[in-house]
């Protein structure tokens, strides 16, 4: 979790933003990282969709997100991503085009440095980037966060807790629910045990619910 000083520096530059057109000009033309220094390999890729219920919070955008289809969780990972939300009576085509998606650093980090997967964003990366999510969480107003993988649920919840305390479970914070999910990478090997899979249904079955809930509240 950030700390308070960040989150004020992140609430003042938020307040830039009056519109959330402003915000996507000004996010589309974001090069503070690069310019800090780090290594980066794409542009910022989101996804705001003004009245958006729900929003995913990623780590950061991969490879094929940034080489390829520049749009949030669109390669290997997001498919299995989109598998999930299916069960939970979320068509990708409409998701996409009505609720929010964006990460903890809105940039592909590039490689890692061993040559396996992704580099994960440093911290000074991510207090850098928290001014976007913020801006985004108070134009937007979502109901629901959805964080996927361990680095955005801490993000959003607080660093510390284990994902199998998590997953399955629903929170209140700041006025919103949070419905963790983990990270869909096909590499992980967290979806081997059979509890992490009850987990996993469960927080699928929490999501299915609070659709259902809001849609029969905005109808």
């Amino acid at each position: 979790m950030l700390s308070q000083k960040a989150i004020h520096q992140a609430v003042s530059l938020s307040a830039d933003f009056p519109s959330l057109a402003a915000l996507q000009a000004a996010l589309a033309a974001c090069r503070r990282c690069a310019e800090a220094g780090y290594r980066i390999g794409s542009r910022p890729i989101f996804i705001l969709n003004p009245g958006a219920t729900f929003m995913t919070i990623g780590q950061a955008p991969g490879r094929h997100e940034a080489e390829v289809t520049h749009q949030p969780f669109s390669g290997p990972a997001g498919r299995r991503l989109f598998r999930w939300l299916a069960q939970a009576g979320f068509a990708e085509a409409e998701f996409r085009a009505t609720q929010a998606m964006l990460a903890v650093t809105l940039c592909y980090p590039g490689p890692h440095p061993a040559g396996r997967g992704d580099r994960v964003p440093t911290r000074a990366e991510q207090a850098l980037c928290a001014a976007w999510l913020e801006a985004a969480l108070a134009l937007i107003r979502p109901r629901v966060l959805i964080p996927i993988g361990a680095l955005a649920a801490g993000r959003v919840l607080g660093d510390g807790a284990a994902m199998t305390d998590l997953i399955g479970h629903r929170f209140e914070r700041d006025g919103r629910i949070v419905v963790p999910l983990p990270h869909p990478s096909g590499a992980s090997g967290w979806f081997n045990a059979a509890e992490n899979q009850a987990r996993l249904a469960r927080a699928l079955e929490i999501l299915a619910e609070l659709r259902q809930q809001l849609q029969d509240v905005a109808s």
